[in-house]
């Protein structure tokens, strides 16, 4: 784990890897092997399941440092699997299904699946 914020009443399970600058609010629950580089804020109350990754450059290796940022807001719940391409602004309420690839912003209240991550 990197220099980063955790929040209050957050569980963080093993074998994941948190990225220097990101920043998970209050009340959340990350799975086992999930990916979180720098560049990557989470606000409060969100389930990340197994195996999630975000990305923060889609053509590494990179040395640069102006990472895209992606936001993930409060009350989301992303399954098993999914990836999170770089950029990428998740809406508060929404959910992504197991195995998404979510390419663009998902907007707040709706339920994103599949690869690519399309509304249900």
């Amino acid at each position: 784990i990197g220099q980063c914020w955790i929040g209050s009443n957050c569980s963080v399970h093993s074998h994941i890897w948190i990225g220097d600058g990101v920043h998970i609010g209050n009340h959340c629950w990350i799975e086992p092997f999930v990916f979180i580089p720098t560049g990557v804020k989470i606000g409060n109350n969100v389930f990340l399941g197994p195996r999630v990754t975000f990305t923060n450059d889609k053509f590494p290796p990179s040395a640069r440092k102006d990472w895209q940022c992606t936001f993930v807001m409060d009350d989301v719940s992303i399954g098993a699997g999914a990836i999170i391409l770089p950029g990428i602004i998740i809406g508060a309420g929404a959910k992504i299904g197991a195995g998404a690839v979510v390419t663009k912003n998902v907007p707040a209240g709706e339920t994103w699946v599949g690869n690519p991550a399309r509304k249900v």
